[in-house]
């Protein structure tokens, strides 16, 4: 079965074949991430202009790569939620027109679900399993009961880990965007140079703040340059990626422990970071977990985790009519009809 993946959400235009969720035939995505780093993040109206002006041929492109037309194309996935409104619209509106067209079977997909998904394609591993998501927009630990079926355990009260380190990273001076850059000015610098205190939530106990650590580096940046202190920028970007990777594999191991789960995933953006991918690999040896991680390439958005678990979504009779809209929030665990 070949699904065509739709992808829109942020500022990535993309669009991908996949066969039988896991096969990837074909995978192109257009970024107007070049654009958004004049303005220091991504600018909503920019991206979904661009989305507007390149989602036809991409899409060509997808088919084309794949050595398909639409008509071997058994349903379309397009993602609908969560996201940027204006760039979601562009996705979910070409979608539903494209399946109007052809008489195709039109299949919503949580952009989060996409991208627990995209461990799918990089190995062989099923659910049930424990899956920390972490990207520019949302932190959760999450229960994966089956293809189709979440249960969110843990999650944060305010800023997103994502969100946080891109946040610090433009404090800090680096390139757009900020997490990427500070993973990379981090490698050789000392990360216990600067001290962060955890932050203490109220609620479940996997649960997440990232607001006040975020807020401690700006303090720190500014009240150096009013002593006129220079800071190290390398070791404070260090040290302020270590609290965030610690704070988010001391609570996987809790959540793991307590359910009983030894099969672990990773998935969204800030899964590419090697701290946390190298972090959360120790503590799954030290407790004798098996862990899976996507494949580099698909940690950031794309169409190719919109098919995957588009597929599963289809075989799940989980398909939409033509007054299927786009959401800004969603909860993952929320069904979709």
């Amino acid at each position: 079965m070949k699904i065509l993946g739709i992808e829109s959400s942020c500022d990535e235009t993309a669009a991908s074949v996949v066969e039988d969720g896991r096969k990837v035939l074909s995978n192109v995505i257009a970024s107007s991430v070049e654009e958004h780093k004049l303005y220091g993040g991504v600018v909503p109206e920019i991206a979904s202009r661009r989305h507007a002006e390149a989602i036809s041929n991409v899409v060509k492109k997808a088919l084309d790569d794949a050595n398909c037309t639409i008509d071997d194309i058994d349903a379309v996935a397009v993602t609908y939620a969560p996201g940027l409104i204006g760039s979601l619209l562009v996705g979910v509106n070409f979608a539903k027109g494209l399946c109007a067209s052809t008489g195709k079977p039109l299949v919503p997909v949580h952009h989060l679900r996409g991208h627990i998904a995209s461990n799918y394609i990089s190995s062989d591993i099923e659910p049930p399993m424990l899956c920390l998501v972490v990207s520019g927009g949302h932190s959760h630990i999450t229960i994966v009961k089956s293809y189709t079926e979440f249960e969110v355990i843990g999650k944060t009260c305010d800023d997103a880990a994502g969100e946080a380190l891109d946040k610090a990273g433009r404090t800090l001076g680096l390139e757009y965007p900020g997490g990427i850059s500070i993973d990379k000015v981090s490698k050789n610098a000392d990360e216990n140079a600067y001290k962060f205190t955890r932050p203490k939530v109220h609620g479940s106990k996997y649960d997440f703040s990232f607001s006040g650590l975020k807020t401690a580096v700006i303090n720190t940046v500014h009240n150096a340059k009013q002593k006129g202190q220079d800071i190290n920028v390398a070791d404070l970007a260090a040290s302020f990626q270590k609290s965030v990777v610690d704070y988010l594999c001391d609570n996987l191991e809790k959540a793991a422990k307590d359910f009983g789960y030894s099969k672990i995933c990773l998935a969204g953006g800030v899964s590419a970071n090697s701290k946390l991918r190298a972090e959360i690999e120790k503590m799954c040896k030290k407790n004798n977990y098996e862990l899976y991680l996507p494949e580099l390439k698909y940690c950031g958005d794309n169409a190719v985790m919109t098919a995957s678990q588009g597929y599963y979504e289809y075989k799940d009779n989980n398909i939409a009519n033509f007054e299927l809209n786009a959401y800004a929030t969603m909860p993952i665990d929320r069904p979709i009809f």
